[in-house]
């Protein structure tokens, strides 16, 4: 079951890691009583995953409550070089990442005098100074591992698993570019390995460059970053909504960052959404790529999985360009999908059960 997902904002000190998650913390939500932005704790709080189709859905249902699906941002405090050897905040730092689900990167690729630069000048090498505290953090666990078990026969498998990875972390490898097999796999996960956590990176760019994204499309060890300018983020925090889609026109953007930000993380996760909708609710529902009915269906309750006896379904599409369920229902549109159907994204679905079972 997909609970609450977390991802770690981690960088060195002055990227701009706190501007963005303050800019995180103050979005506006269009109706703030079923999810709003809320602070669980200190650094750590709950933002809705942008989604334009649930609200269609809220109009076409004419539901009393729209209920998006949630993301945790942590911020986590900056990282100096020796932090696996518990410089600075160390193993503070480290096991808050190990905590969370995945990792956001922020490097900064700003000049600023007014702010001290911390670590190097290249926004790539602030990116390879978190990699390698990480990586030195997960040879440290992995020596653990193998001197413990060194001798032990019935390790044998998972001694194999621990030689092959410390071989390529030596390397400068991050867990999560080793190949491994399926039986792999299940014995890697049992490591808990830092670098093996899904990531992707914001560049905090000044606010002239954040004017032409496609300047600031910077591409790190050949992976897709995601551009922000932090400061005009937390900025429009505090504008209205039709407010910042004028403002975000005099900058020539279409989408604010901390949409791409969040909508990433979703992506890094390997997740999509599904809907239910009617008139006391339209809610988004998060699952894993590949889910199949039953499972989507114990996401809402796990009787629902435990009775599952078909899936009724329609895509957002057609049922936007039809008007309403009830009609689609009418014009035969709606699919019915048994226990081997693989869930689309943007699936629009009620579930059938059966509570005896």
């Amino acid at each position: 079951m997909i609970s609450k997902l977390s991802i770690g904002i981690v960088g060195l000190p002055n990227a701009g890691k706190s501007t963005l998650f303050n800019a995180l913390m103050g979005r506006h939500i269009a109706d703030n009583t079923n999810y709003p932005f809320c602070t669980i704790e200190p650094n750590v709080g709950v933002v809705e995953v942008p989604d334009e189709k649930l609200d269609k859905l809220c109009q076409i249902s004419e539901s009393q409550k729209r209920i998006a699906a949630v993301v945790e941002f942590v911020d986590i405090a900056g990282l100096i070089a020796g932090a696996s050897k518990g410089e600075g905040l160390g193993n503070k730092f480290l096991d808050n990442i190990r905590n969370c689900d995945a990792i956001c990167h922020v490097v900064r690729d700003f000049a600023d005098p007014a702010v001290v630069k911390s670590g190097s000048t290249d926004p790539q090498s602030d990116f390879e100074v978190v990699c390698t505290e990480l990586i030195l953090k997960d040879l440290e666990s992995i020596d653990k591992f193998i001197d413990k078990n060194k001798m032990i026969s019935s390790e044998k498998d998972r001694l194999a698993v621990a030689e092959k990875i410390k071989e390529s972390l030596n390397k400068g490898v991050l867990a999560s570019r080793i190949e491994f097999d399926e039986e792999e796999k299940k014995i890697v996960d049992e490591f808990f390995l830092l670098s093996l956590k899904p990531f992707f990176i914001v560049v905090n760019v000044d606010e002239n460059t954040y004017q032409n994204l496609a300047k600031s499309n910077l591409q790190f060890s050949n992976m897709d970053t995601v551009p922000i300018c932090a400061k005009v983020e937390e900025d429009l925090a505090d504008f209205g909504i039709q407010e910042k889609k004028e403002y975000l026109q005099t900058l020539g953007i279409e989408e604010a960052g901390l949409e791409r930000v969040i909508k990433k993380a979703y992506d890094t996760l390997g997740l999509q959404s599904f809907y239910t909708s009617g008139k006391k609710e339209s809610r988004a529902w998060t699952i894993k790529k590949g889910y199949r009915a039953p499972q989507a269906a114990g996401i809402i309750h796990t009787d629902f999985e435990r009775g599952f006896i078909m899936a009724e379904v329609i895509s957002f599409d057609q049922i936007v360009e039809i008007g309403s369920w009830n009609k689609a229902k009418e014009l035969g549109k709606i699919r019915h999908e048994g226990s081997d159907y693989e869930m689309r994204p943007d699936d629009v679905v009620e579930f059938r059960f059966n509570v005896s079972k």
